[in-house]
């Protein structure tokens, strides 16, 4: 499909939510601006912005036609911002593209996305390889497969046989007819909507991948996935834990989904133990209680106590590899107080 027949292929429907995100949203509008797939409509709404966003946008959609920029009086949250902005979508778009308003899309992301699900009509969702800072996510996907099943996609993901291929809302893109049928869209009561959603859509139909990388996710801005990397591979393995425990039993037999349960249980805890001898603070606690109550569960303090004792026995016995861990903490913590310094003096020379 080239540029020529682009402007007559399906419409696709491009959304970015935003607030407050004015140093990268010039930059995610042009992206999509650039694409070389040009029959979209591009949708941009402002959750109460303060910091000239709101401007921003405005110059934008006074240039081209297909944007259509929407500015809401209340302020809600970021799943819920999602939501109503899906809500917007164009009854006449057979594709959805949400473009987080601090990523950006390579040109030909839509071009091959569309591509993609054009190859079967069974296809409800899309994702590719994309940039999260300089890695590249999805590597190990099996290539040049085009096309899997839905059920093969999510036991994949469930057993740790396929990368983690889902990336952001950035990264996929959803059949339009399956975002209009389900409103709201996003389970604001999942602790990640996004990977969520994918897991339930997988239920129903089949999983396409471009083998290219289409997009780009920031990591140096502050945001979910900057604050969940913060708090270390104990909020890696609580996410798998609980798709494990939503899922399983959709895409699993019954042995398999038990058994898969209790080492995701297994691992989360030895994870969870191994973070408490690093006294992390309050909120750690709360992430993970907040966490565990999505899957109706409570912490397990005597499952805890037992992989914290398993942890402090393994440093025991070595003590080397111990010594190393703390300095290697100590270092962090000090080059971590010497940044929060310098921004303090930055900032008190500025004013």
């Amino acid at each position: 499909m080239d540029r020529e027949t682009s402007a007559t292929g399906p419409l696709v429907s491009v959304v970015t939510p935003f607030y407050n995100t004015a140093p990268y949203l010039a930059q995610c509008i042009e992206s999509v601006l650039a694409q070389s797939y040009t029959n979209f409509e591009y949708i941009l709404l402002d959750n109460c912005s303060t910091d000239g966003s709101s401007e921003i946008a405005e110059r934008y959609s006074a240039r081209d036609s297909r944007i259509r920029f929407i500015r809401c009086s209340d302020f809600v949250s970021q799943i819920e911002n999602f939501n109503r902005a899906l809500t917007e979508i164009s009854e006449a778009s057979q594709y959805c593209k949400i473009v987080c308003a601090d990523d950006y899309i390579f040109p030909d992301h839509l071009r091959l996305m569309v591509q993609a699900f054009e190859g079967s009509p069974s296809i409800g969702l899309v994702s590719s390889y994309c940039l999260l800072g300089n890695a590249v996510l999805g590597s190990g996907y099996p290539y040049p497969t085009p096309m899997l099943s839905g059920r093969e996609v999510a036991r994949g993901h469930l057993q740790h046989e396929l990368p983690y291929i889902f990336g952001s809302p950035t990264t996929v893109m959803y059949r339009s007819s399956v975002v209009r049928t389900q409103r709201p869209f996003y389970d604001k009561s999942a602790l990640h909507a996004d990977t969520d959603k994918c897991m339930e859509i997988l239920a129903h139909w089949d999983f396409g991948f471009v083998h290219q990388v289409l997009s780009f996710l920031r990591t140096d801005n502050e945001s979910i996935s900057s604050a969940l990397r913060r708090l270390g591979a104990s909020a890696i393995t609580l996410d798998w834990y609980i798709i494990v425990r939503r899922y399983s039993l959709v895409f699993l037999e019954a042995n398999e989904a038990a058994a898969l349960g209790k080492k995701a249980k297994r691992l989360y805890y030895r994870h969870l133990g191994a973070a408490v001898t690093r006294f992390h603070e309050q909120a750690f606690w709360r992430y993970h209680k907040e966490g565990l109550k999505k899957v109706g569960e409570a912490l397990d303090r005597p499952y805890l106590a037992i992989q914290i004792g398993r942890e402090l026995l393994w440093r025991a016995s070595n003590p080397g590899r111990t010594m190393r861990g703390a300095l290697r903490l100590w270092q962090a913590r000090t080059k971590s107080q010497r940044n929060a310094s310098s921004q303090t003096s930055a900032t008190t020379s500025g004013t």
